[in-house]
């Protein structure tokens, strides 16, 4: 079966990062482990190297660290719930195992209709057919402990939009985490003045930047945020090799103007704890 996917502005860019994703994993030096990307990949006809140009293993890392960071907290709470805001044809689930919690798929309909099409069926998995910033997908979560991740996702909205969803997942999920990964301001302007990856295609506008250390600073500007943690990237091949990664890092001007991937800690306790 082969599929030739539809899709144009925001949701296209799941496919980017499928490709990234999958094109890493098939080599044998990989940090990421996802043969259900690959295979993902080898059912769908698509332009990659004409729209997208080289891939890149910056979005295999950042799938990494996602990946550790909610180990880390399903290791905490076994009976927590997972929601992907946004989470296109992201394989996470399966990469962790397929763990024995709730786990709610959010995004709009044409990507999960793609998503249904290319990946396993999976019990445990709901699929939500509706924008992250429309907050009616909270009512498909319980109150116990509760992860969301946003990978991906919060640069395309406005600052108000990015913020305001941080507040009312905070509000929403007392005790729980969010996992959301940044772009600075510079290249944030740079999409809007209109960025072409390749000259057949132009990335959408990401009208969201924030350096790394106003990211690490919003608690003060988020009701219910309790902390912001840097997560890192993970040791990767060279430009992405932890030495370098963590002395560019400790630079003042290349730590202040470097996407960042983060942890949010909602203040409270879950509210069946």
């Amino acid at each position: 079966m082969t599929v030739r996917p539809e899709l144009t502005g925001v949701p296209e860019t799941t496919l980017w990062t499928l490709h990234n994703r999958a094109t890493e994993a098939r080599r044998a030096d990989s940090a990421l482990h996802d043969p259900w990307a690959v295979e993902a990949l080898e059912q769908l006809t698509y332009p990659y190297a004409e729209r997208f140009g080289r891939p890149s293993q910056a979005h295999a890392l950042r799938a990494r660290a996602f990946d550790d960071a909610l180990r880390a907290f399903l290791d905490e709470h076994p009976d927590a719930t997972v929601v992907a805001l946004g989470e296109g044809l992201q394989t996470t689930y399966w990469r962790l195992g397929e763990p024995d919690v709730d786990w709610v798929s959010v995004d709009l309909p044409e990507v999960l209709a793609l998503r249904e099409r290319l990946l396993p069926a999976a019990p445990r998995v709901r699929h939500v057919a509706l924008s992250a910033l429309d907050r009616a997908w909270m009512a498909w979560v319980g109150d116990g402990p509760t992860i969301v991740t946003a990978e991906g996702l919060l640069m395309y909205f406005t600052r108000e939009q990015a913020l305001g969803l941080l507040a009312d997942a905070a509000a929403r999920f007392p005790g729980g985490q969010i996992l959301f990964d940044t772009i600075p301001p510079w290249f944030s302007r740079r999409t809007l003045r209109g960025l072409d990856l390749t000259p057949a295609y132009r990335a959408p506008a990401m009208p969201f930047g924030i350096t790394v250390p106003d990211a690490l600073a919003l608690p003060r500007l988020v009701p219910g945020l309790d902390a912001v943690d840097d997560l890192g990237l993970p040791h990767g091949r060279w430009p992405f090799r932890r030495p370098l990664v963590r002395v560019a890092g400790a630079m003042p001007l290349l730590g202040t103007h470097r996407p960042g991937l983060f942890r949010g800690r909602f203040a409270g306790q879950p509210r069946d704890a």
